[in-house]
């Protein structure tokens, strides 16, 4: 139910968080998202179609702003539901930090999940999470290094390094979040 990481990036502070409040950016980072729409002040609604074993569905819900301090760190709320395949909330915390070559991102999420999703094996579940998360997190360098041609390569678009494991009855969703709320939490997994 709770994961955290980081993730170095070779921009700097400040284009990585101008990148993370870029709806466009995060719907074309997001594996299978339909729809990233600002609704009201800092509030947004997602649609992502995702995958995980024999569940397939589409999610839709909100993503919620707050505690935001430009452009150090946010949090954001998450609530989706995807009909029988299940729902998933909870809460991420996003911070960017300067480092040498460019920032970091780093992130932690607590979630929750129910319906079909939650009952898949952990493994399965782990392991779509984790490509969802790495999914993301290479279109988001990409996007990174498109918008921002002059900073260099990050390690990650370099050298894969894998991202942290879930911890212990983590569920899948918490991982999918990350690819949901890695947009927009992630917005570097989440907007901070």
């Amino acid at each position: 139910m709770d994961m955290q990481g980081s993730r170095p990036l070779a921009v700097t502070q400040q284009q990585a968080w101008e990148a993370l409040n870029d709806p466009d950016i995060l719907k074309a980072c997001i594996p299978g998202c339909e729809k990233f729409e600002l609704t009201e002040p800092n509030t947004y609604a997602v649609t992502t179609a995702l995958k995980i074993g024999p569940v397939a569905a589409r999610f839709s819900g909100r993503v919620t702003l707050s505690d935001i301090a430009p452009p150090h760190a946010y949090k954001i709320g998450f609530d989706a539901q995807g009909g029988v395949a299940g729902f998933g909330k909870g809460e991420a915390a996003v911070k960017l930090t300067p480092a040498a070559s460019g920032c970091e991102l780093s992130y932690s999420v607590n979630s929750t999940v129910g319906g079909k999703i939650a009952q898949l094996g952990q493994r399965l579940i782990d392991g779509a999470a984790r490509s969802l998360a790495e999914d993301f997190f290479r279109r988001f360098d990409e996007a990174l290094q498109q918008r921002y041609p002059s900073a260099a390569p990050t390690p990650a678009s370099t050298d894969p390094t894998p991202l942290p494991k879930p911890g212990r009855g983590m569920p899948g969703w918490g991982w999918a979040a990350v690819a949901v709320v890695v947009a927009v939490v992630i917005y570097l997994t989440t907007k901070g």
